[in-house]
């Protein structure tokens, strides 16, 4: 057994990763998608419809970052997710990101919703756990970038590029409102460890704020 996902070729770190989120509940269905960046301007995506909890290693398609043109696809009939776009644009702001989670999180819904209407972040709780997104101050003031969910999901990549050009995000994390969270990193291991401290920081928000 590997030690670390990135032992794995990253298509089969990527399968179990989805059959791991499928199992927790943050991939029901063909909820969510994953990619991780290759070392020649592509990076590898779940295919739209695939159900996580059972997805192979012919689920994916190979996208170029620089213009979203899909390179290749594993299975003939693979057909990209609505989310690539998002997955490119991050993939293209942050040039160090490697990997790049999205799932369809409970309790991170039920934070978000929480939020006031048009808040542009969500203060997440200054607990030890916050140390996971190398944030070390005293209790530290620390916003999950939010943003509002639309149907057309490249008008959500639209909005993230404009934001994020103008500021960096403190976390390598974001937040779509009534959808989900994503969650990147310099690489695929980081990236899935980040993605479940994000968890559980929303999930501990979600439940002190309910009492």
């Amino acid at each position: 057994m590997a030690h670390s996902l990135d032992d794995l070729p990253p298509r089969a770190a990527l399968v179990e990763i989805a059959r791991d989120f499928h199992a927790r509940g943050w991939m029901a269905g063909t909820a969510g998608n994953l990619s991780v960046r290759e070392d020649d301007g592509h990076f590898w995506i779940t295919a739209s419809g695939k159900p996580k909890g059972r997805l192979e290693e012919t689920d994916f398609l190979l996208v170029r970052v620089k213009d979203g043109e899909v390179v290749e696809r594993v299975g003939p009939d693979n057909k990209p997710s609505a989310e690539t776009s998002i997955h490119r644009a991050i993939y293209s702001l942050f040039p160090t990101a490697r990997a790049c989670l999205h799932g369809h999180i409970v309790e991170a819904a039920v934070a978000a919703d929480r939020a006031k209407q048009g808040a542009k972040g969500l203060r997440l709780p200054a607990t030890e756990m916050i140390k996971g997104f190398d944030i070390w101050q005293q209790n530290p003031k620390v916003d999950l970038p939010l943003f509002e969910n639309h149907l057309d999901v490249t008008k959500i990549a639209r909005d993230i590029e404009t934001r994020f050009k103008k500021l960096k995000p403190a976390v390598t994390a974001m937040m779509i409102r009534a959808h989900g969270p994503t969650v990147w990193g310099a690489s695929l291991q980081e990236a899935y460890n980040r993605f479940e401290i994000l968890e559980y920081l929303l999930r501990y928000q979600a439940q002190t704020r309910a009492r």
